[in-house]
């Protein structure tokens, strides 16, 4: 998933490479121009969400009929308005709000749809139970796990060692999980739609035409991704236990710093993600950007074109909302 930044709208000729670049020369008086809005997105259940600054689209193609229908809406929660949200480091633990929100509504979407088509009914009930089953297999296993099995190679539990073991087998663990889930088809279906996802936006920061031709030159791989972000947080996610080990906490604190910590983690690895994509051509960032980019071929895999039109649908009608909302400004 490639994450949205803050900025202003792009609206009419897609912007080039060079313009989204955090050298850019300065305009008149010396100000540097605003640098464009950056798009996000999420692959769902056979198709692809896209955000904006101010909307959203997902286009999904129906099993059934292989029609693309598209869902559009406006962003008015707080979480997407209120100035507060926007701040560094608070906007980490908005991109987490936003995938329990956007995401989540987007997945539902997709999943009835799909379903919908086959005369199969999902009610939300039943995904929201599947999804809370996942969070907390997430928290056993990705959480409790490393915990446990750090402790029986390492005795000292308030140890730099300690928490350098944990983290390796967190890391492990994520990867190794990854792995295994691509082998399933479904879950290959929605990388190549990931995949698709990237192409699209990549291609748009290029300044390319956003048909299946040319988004089909596009790279499967984004410095902003989801996958990225996640061992971003990963890695920061050591240096934080770190500091709590030279606390030498008892086994209490030690698990409940792993929790409490989450808001801390999350909003300095966003702004380590950030920094990065904005500064992708600094040699120094771009040997950074080698593992972000990496762990996306854990999660991506290259789409077909029927997919890529997927994408492009989804990107098409996010922009509209933007450019409507633009012209109603005006």
């Amino acid at each position: 998933m490639a994450q949205p930044e803050t900025a202003p709208p792009v609206t009419g000729t897609p912007t080039p490479r060079p313009a989204l670049r955090a050298d850019l020369p300065a305009g008149p008086g010396g100000a540097k121009p605003k640098q464009p809005f950056f798009y996000g997105g999420q692959a769902v259940i056979e198709g692809v969400m896209m955000r904006g600054k101010s909307h959203y689209a997902v286009a999904v193609r129906l099993p059934t009929t292989k029609e693309i229908v598209i869902d559009r809406g406006e962003l008015k929660a707080p979480i997407y308005t209120h100035p507060l949200w926007k701040l560094p480091f608070v906007r980490g633990l908005a991109l987490i709000g936003e995938q329990l929100h956007l995401g989540m509504k987007s997945l539902i979407w997709s999943a009835n749809m799909n379903a919908g088509s086959q005369n199969i009914e999902i009610g939300k009930k039943e995904i929201t139970g599947s999804v809370a089953m996942a969070g907390v297999f997430a928290l056993v296993i990705f959480i409790g796990l490393p915990l446990l099995l750090a402790s029986f190679a390492v005795h000292r539990s308030g140890s730099f060692l300690f928490v350098l073991v944990e983290g390796l087998i967190r890391v492990g663990l994520v990867l190794g999980y990854l792995a295994a889930i691509a082998l399933l088809p479904d879950v290959r279906r929605v990388f190549q739609y990931h995949g698709a996802e990237h192409k699209t936006i990549n291609a748009f920061e290029s300044g390319w035409a956003l048909d299946v031709p040319s988004v089909r030159r596009a790279s499967t791989l984004h410095p902003r991704c989801g996958t990225g972000f996640l061992l971003v947080v990963l890695v920061v996610s050591v240096v934080v236990f770190s500091v709590v080990a030279l606390f030498h906490p008892n086994l209490f604190w030690i698990i409940a710093s792993r929790v409490l910590a989450i808001p801390v983690i999350a909003g300095v690895g966003f702004e380590l993600i950030r920094f990065m994509a904005r500064h992708r051509y600094n040699s120094l960032v771009r040997i950074a950007l080698l593992p972000v980019l990496g762990t996306q071929k854990f999660t991506t895999r290259e789409p077909s074109d029927d997919m890529l039109e997927v994408a492009i649908t989804a990107f098409n009608s996010a922009r509209e909302g933007e450019e409507e909302s633009a012209g109603a400004a005006a």
